[in-house]
């Protein structure tokens, strides 16, 4: 039993000796003037952390909330994105990944609620300015996802494929311990 916890000891020491943590994620301001009709403002912001197991993997978690308001109308969106990183290719200082991860949003728009739940990979590219500071996009989404109003009687909504799209590109700014 001695052999046995000082081997799992090891195991954990060696994976935490290699292991990195690293925070950023990505902020937005939007300011929509129509000339007619009604003015939208929109700020989002969607911290991040992970844990870098070795130099192909990792495991990480990104929270999201944005708001807008257009006239009247306030809407709110809640989201929360476990994921584990593989990173496939790395050519100099440009890393080729994927991320596999569930994301859960809400949605409020005025007094109406929306739950939408996700299966899937968005693969991305990641550019090392150096040691510390990494600047990282994602493109697209492939998987499920499902989504649902908070109101008696509304039916589910469903979707499978793949969305290779400007609505899927995110960009974001890493810092790593």
């Amino acid at each position: 039993m001695k052999k046995l916890m000082m081997i799992a000891a090891f195991m954990v020491a060696c994976v935490a000796a290699n292991a990195q943590i690293y925070v950023g994620g990505g902020i937005g301001f939007n300011s929509h003037d129509p000339g007619k009709g009604d003015k939208t403002t929109t700020i989002a912001i969607a911290p991040e952390i992970g844990y870098t197991l070795d130099e192909s993997t990792a495991l990480g978690i990104a929270i999201g909330y944005g708001h807008s308001k257009a006239g009247d109308i306030k809407s709110d969106v809640f989201s929360v994105s476990p994921y584990f990183r593989y990173t496939f290719a790395k050519i100099g200082a440009v890393g080729i990944f994927a991320d596999a991860g569930l994301d859960y949003t809400h949605t409020k728009v005025g007094d109406l609620k929306n739950n939408a739940w996700g299966l899937g990979v968005k693969p991305g590219l990641a550019i090392a300015v150096n040691d510390k500071l990494s600047f990282v996009t994602k493109v697209g989404f492939i998987g499920y996802q499902s989504s649902k109003d908070d109101i008696d009687g509304a039916e589910t909504i469903s979707d499978f494929g793949l969305s290779l799209d400007g609505a899927d590109l995110e960009f974001a700014v890493y810092y790593s311990f």
